[in-house]
C-alpha cells in the first residue's frame, strides 16, 4: 500500500520516524515534506499536496502531522474527496477507518510518543472500512453535500 505523508516543523522528527518504520514494514511511503526542519514553515504547504495525492492515487492512504494535528486535519479536509480524521489513540484511529472510511490520518507530534504514533498509524493502515450500511449511508450524505456545495 502507498502511504502519502506530510508535516511541518512541529512533527518533523515524527515524520522521519514514521517514514523509516512504515517503509521497514513494507509500505511504499511517499514523503511530501517537509524535507528539512524549518521553524517558520507552514503546514498547508505540505499537507494539501499530500491530501491531493491520496485522492489522485486510489487505494492509497495518507498521514498528516503537526504539533496537535488539528490544523493539518482541517487543511487536508479542504481537499475534495478527503476524509481526514484526528486520532490520539488506537481506538480513534481504528474507528476512523472502520466507521468513517477516513483516507487520511492526522496525528499531533507533540501529543504522544513516537511508538504510540506508530501504533496508531499501523492500526489506521491495517483497518478496513466496515461497509456497514449505516456508515455507507452517512458517507453518501456527506458526499452529496460536498458535491452540492462545491459545484
Amino acid at each position: 500500500m502507498r502511504v502519502h505523508i506530510a508535516t511541518d516543523h512541529a512533527a518533523f522528527d515524527l515524520k522521519q520516524y514514521l517514514v523509516k518504520e512504515l517503509t521497514a514494514l513494507g509500505y511504499e511511503v511517499v514523503d511530501h515534506g517537509a524535507d528539512h526542519y524549518d521553524a517558520q514553515d507552514d503546514y498547508p504547504t505540505f499537507v494539501i499536496p499530500a491530501a491531493e495525492a491520496v485522492v489522485r492515487d486510489p487505494g492509497s492512504l495518507g498521514i498528516v502531522l503537526g504539533g496537535s494535528g488539528n490544523g493539518e486535519q482541517i487543511a487536508a479536509n479542504k481537499v475534495r474527496g478527503v476524509r481526514a480524521a484526528l486520532a490520539y489513540n488506537t481506538v480513534m484511529a481504528r474507528l476512523a477507518r472502520e466507521h468513517n472510511d477516513a483516507n487520511v490520518l492526522s496525528l499531533g507530534g507533540r501529543m504522544q510518543s513516537l511508538e504510540d504514533a506508530l501504533a496508531m498509524a499501523k492500526v489506521f493502515l491495517e483497518t478496513p472500512f466496515s461497509e456497514d450500511p449505516r456508515h455507507v449511508r452517512r458517507l453518501k450524505e456527506l458526499e452529496d453535500y460536498e458535491n452540492a456545495t462545491r459545484a
